[in-house]
């Protein structure tokens, strides 16, 4: 008879907490618009594989799939007012990421910079980091709470908060490029960058004010794309994808 194979260890990690930045419209899947109830359970599951790792997981989306402030406020609504509008679309996002998660058995909680007791809990800085340390998966929700700073910013401000080790950029494409890969077939990627040439090429990795906050704190920022299976387990235990910002 021979011996029983021996039992996989599971792969180390590379971080002990991350922030994972989705924009809104991860949710819409082949909808185009709103939010595809597969296409959620599909970022849930993959949410879930590196949950069951033992990482700590904190979440901040957009609503681009929603509602897009800027792009309201340059049809004429007030800009401040539309930010707010978009705010309000982060919490749908949130709420249906959280039940995709749940049903999938990972424990969250959602915690909003707008108050609404009803739908979330308040953000607190210190009870996000206790429910992390419980092995509850926080969502981020409504932003920074202020208008004219977009969710980019909110995922940089809510990971130096915290004491994140990184933050994982979950994009469409695999990386940052000398120009849209999707556009452009010469495009070159970049394996790594330094902050400052990411604000002196004005390469779109994140804003401005997000990136010049990670550099401040010398928070690292993945940029990889969400949509191939295994990459995201990939970036939390270290092996190379994407682009790496630092």
């Amino acid at each position: 008879m021979s011996a029983p194979a021996p039992a996989k260890t599971p792969a180390p990690l590379a971080y002990k907490r991350i922030v994972l930045k989705l924009g809104g419209e991860a949710l819409q899947g082949k909808l185009g618009y709103g939010i595809d109830p597969d296409q959620t359970a599909i970022i849930a599951g993959r949410i879930k594989e590196i949950y069951k790792l033992g990482l700590e997981i904190a979440i901040v989306i957009g609503g681009g799939n929603i509602f897009r402030g800027i792009a309201v406020s340059a049809r004429g609504i007030d800009r401040a007012t539309a930010d707010y509008m978009g705010m309000l679309a982060t919490v749908i996002n949130s709420m249906a990421l959280q039940d995709a998660l749940e049903k999938s058995g990972v424990f969250t909680r959602v915690q909003t910079a707008i108050k609404m007791e009803q739908l979330a809990e308040p953000y607190i800085r210190r009870r996000a980091i206790r429910h992390l340390e419980k092995g509850r998966v926080v969502i981020f929700a409504g932003g920074t709470g202020n208008p004219y700073f977009t969710t980019d910013t909110a995922a940089a401000l809510r990971a130096v908060e915290i004491g994140a080790d990184v933050i994982l950029k979950a994009t469409k494409v695999d990386g940052v490029y000398t120009s849209d890969p999707l556009k452009d077939n010469t495009a070159r990627k970049f394996k790594s960058l330094k902050y400052i040439d990411v604000l002196k090429k004005g390469l779109k990795v994140m804003d401005a004010t997000s990136i010049s906050l990670c550099m401040d704190n010398n928070l690292p920022i993945i940029v990889f794309n969400l949509m191939k299976d295994g990459n995201l387990k990939k970036a939390v235990t270290g092996k190379p994808i994407g682009t790496i910002v630092k």
